[in-house]
């Protein structure tokens, strides 16, 4: 049968995993892969390290932790070998001590905001106020943090990060003081102003260097450059003359510049579900929810996909980074998969695809759910629903592939990881709380999304302290470790959203935000699939190697507003943009989330990305479905809503058949064909085109037809190959 809960194994000890079971102990054959990806990946070290302790745990292992790539956890894998000759610098202790004490402030304002604890003491902030100063204090941890060279160590601080760092501080200590008075003679230019804001901006493009690559410099450096220059450029892309004085003090000072809404919201809303996300991680939540993965999985055919599918999707909605994910799950389930029976290629690209979709789930989406509620200005509730339909139907496509690939190369159940699912759940259930209490505040209290995330770390505190999971307790340190933690993991997030209030002051103060819309609308000629594929293909270029943040940021100001302008609903128009965006991190020839499996699994690069784009094509043909037809995005009845969902799925299901080449036996060409062709008329949005609904309805009859037949023929053994 094609079911993908089939072949159930009987074994339901749960021994404890050794280090043997996870292969951890071939630390030499590791070695290498772990080296090429903390050279690449070197700037994702603060996102990959937090998942480190977790993991280590869940093995009762220290080998494990020292497999998983990252600066400082490769002196320690170094170390760890005797037969080692190599030398690998470590970023020194007393720096990072500094940084995680100024990043730990900047955690504690960012709190002390949602609890609103300024106004109970009588403190009235203007909002650009406190956000100036949170900007200092990212700025002055990320040049006490963060080498000039990327990729290195960090053993030394020079003078000129010192001198950085206070002057940066500095500038934005000054708007933060002044506010007020340089709003009021913002338009006369000071010397004062026009000196602090140019300090920001200088900052914020190194900072984001160090921080998030050159890529990103690069582009923030060419919207600079046209906001000076862009009246001199002819046709459609001409922006308005702005003198360099008043170009930087509208980007450095500005409500619609670096301290504006992407960096409050970011501020605001994102640091404290990653205190919250931290938190889980230090007190044994992710444990918990690998283990309950495992106990749920592990026992059904193709098991080591699918435990790599449900971790993933956990890890990667808290962790706001596919490549951080893969590298931190994907060196347990990369090589299980690989023991199971899946090419290397092909496990490299289910952990790649699985944990590119972490940031599309619910209810955090790698941090830009918070910024589409801003930037469409509806309730945050409103992005969760309408994101939930697509997230669904992403993992149930991997789950479907998985355990048709799973059948028909006969791949078993895992033996090397069974859990009892009660037994779990029994000493892990605290850990569920919260998330019902942020599910609960958010839909049924109403509350403001950093209020609920304040109550949920208010929950799983004590929970750490008092109970954690398997009797192993979350110390006093530990907590505090979470909070410079955090200051440092969010430090990257600060600066692509300042990096975002740059592109939107040029795009606002050039007129260059209107003269792409148009653009793209005339190069369509007007044609919604035509600005659909056009919007998609632009999305995918301009997110490869990008944060997901940083992703959603840059294609909301510059592709959404075109498909609002040919009348897509706006909402759909970001989760279009969105999803073409993520994608840039499993499509060649960027594909830096496939990378990163590949090294893990020692596979062909190129065969892994292309394997990861097969693997994850549904991903490419929803943004589609709920650009034409929003009932995906929960816009519509609920008897509209049902019925695509249930096309959808069954759409997926026929094409994964079809495309894979099994269902109840191995099919034939002919077979292969009708199901996708089948699939395919599933997908029709019916209310988006004449007669869509006809089609839709014969590709169901027809879907049902087949699978009618293919269960006649598998249960008489007379299935042709």
């Amino acid at each position: 049968m094609s079911g993908f809960l089939s072949t159930p194994a009987q074994n339901n000890s749960t021994p404890k995993p050794t280090c043997e079971t996870f292969g951890v102990c071939r630390i030499r054959k590791l070695r290498a892969s772990a080296r090429k990806l903390a050279s690449v990946f070197g700037k994702h070290d603060a996102q990959i390290q937090k998942f480190q302790r977790p993991l280590s745990a869940l093995l009762g292992s220290t080998a494990l932790q020292e497999c998983i790539p990252g600066r400082n956890d490769m002196s320690r894998l170094e170390a760890s070998t005797a037969d080692s000759t190599e030398h690998i610098e470590q970023d020194n202790p007393k720096i990072v001590l500094a940084g995680k004490i100024i990043g730990s402030a900047l955690v504690l304002l960012s709190l002390a905001n949602a609890l609103d604890l300024y106004r109970a003491f009588g403190l009235v902030l203007i909002n650009e106020q406190l956000l100036a100063v949170i900007l200092g204090l990212g700025l002055a941890t990320v040049f006490i943090l963060q080498p000039f060279k990327q990729h290195t160590a960090k053993t030394r601080l020079p003078w000129y990060d010192i001198v950085a760092a206070i002057l940066a501080f500095g500038a934005c200590t000054y708007v933060a003081v002044n506010y007020v008075g340089i709003v009021a003679t913002l338009f006369d230019k000071p010397f004062s102003s026009v000196a602090a804001a140019t300090i920001i901006v200088v900052s914020v493009a190194e900072c984001l260097r160090r921080t998030a690559g050159t890529m990103l410099f690069g582009f923030v450096l060419l919207f600079l450059v046209f906001g000076l220059v862009g009246h001199l450029v002819p046709g459609h892309f001409q922006g308005r003359q702005v003198a360099m004085d008043r170009l930087l003090i509208y980007l450095g000072m500005d409500s619609n510049g670096i301290i504006g809404l992407p960096i409050g919201v970011v501020v605001s809303i994102v640091v404290p579900f990653i205190f919250f996300g931290n938190l889980l991680n230090a007190s044994g939540g992710a444990n918990f929810f690998t283990e309950i993965s495992a106990a749920l999985m592990g026992k059904y055919r193709g098991g080591s996909a699918k435990i790599a599918i449900v971790a993933s999707s956990l890890f990667g909605s808290i962790s706001g980074s596919a490549v951080a994910n893969v590298v931190s799950t994907g060196v347990i389930t990369i090589p299980m998969m690989k023991r199971s029976g899946y090419p290397p290629e092909r496990a490299a690209a289910i952990e790649a695809v699985a944990s590119t979709g972490g940031q599309l789930m619910p209810p955090m989406m790698g941090a830009a759910a918070f910024l589409m509620a801003e930037f469409l200005q509806v309730p945050y509730t409103d992005i969760i629903l309408a994101a939930l339909i697509p997230a669904i139907l992403y993992y149930v496509s991997l789950f479907i592939q998985a355990d048709l690939y799973a059948a028909k190369e006969d791949i078993r159940s895992v033996d090397e990881m069974k859990y009892n699912a009660l037994e779990v759940l029994s000493k892990g259930w605290l850990y569920i709380s919260p998330f019902v209490v942020i599910i609960a505040g958010l839909f049924t209290l109403n509350l403001q999304p950093q209020t609920a995330a304040m109550y949920a770390i208010g929950l799983i505190i004590p929970i750490a302290l008092v109970f954690g999971y398997r009797g192993v307790r979350m110390p006093w340190t530990r907590l505090v470790e979470a909070v410079g933690d955090t200051g440092v993991a969010v430090t990257q997030l600060l600066m692509v959203s300042a990096m975002a209030g740059v592109v939107i002051g040029v795009l606002n103060i050039t007129g260059l935000g209107f003269a792409l819309t148009q653009a793209i609308i005339e190069l369509s000629g007007g044609n919604l699939t035509v600005i659909l594929l056009l919007s998609g293909a632009i999305s995918i270029v301009l997110g490869m190697g990008m944060p997901t943040v940083g992703v959603y940021l840059l294609l909301a100001t510059l592709v959404a507003p075109s498909m609002v302008e040919a009348g897509v609903p706006p909402i759909a128009a970001h989760m279009f943009a969105f999803y073409f965006g993520i994608l840039s991190m499993i499509t060649p020839p960027v594909a830096a989330a496939a990378f990163a499996g590949a090294t893990i699994a020692k596979a062909d690069f190129v065969k892994t990305g292309f394997a990861a784009v097969v693997f994850g094509w549904p991903a490419y043909v929803v943004p589609f479905i709920f650009a034409l037809s929003p009932e995906m995005l929960w816009q519509g009845t609920p008897l509209e809503i049902a019925r695509i969902f249930v096309l959808s799925v069954a759409g997926v299901w026929l094409v994964s058949a079809g495309w894979i080449g099994f269902f109840g036996g191995t099919l034939s060409a002919v077979w292969r064909l009708a199901f996708i062709l089948a699939g395919a008329g599933c997908f029709v949005p019916g209310s988006a085109i004449p007669g869509g609904h006809l089609i839709d309805s014969a590709g169901i009859a027809t879907g049902i037809a087949l699978v009618a037949a293919r269960l006649v023929l598998s249960r008489t053994k007379v299935v042709n190959a």
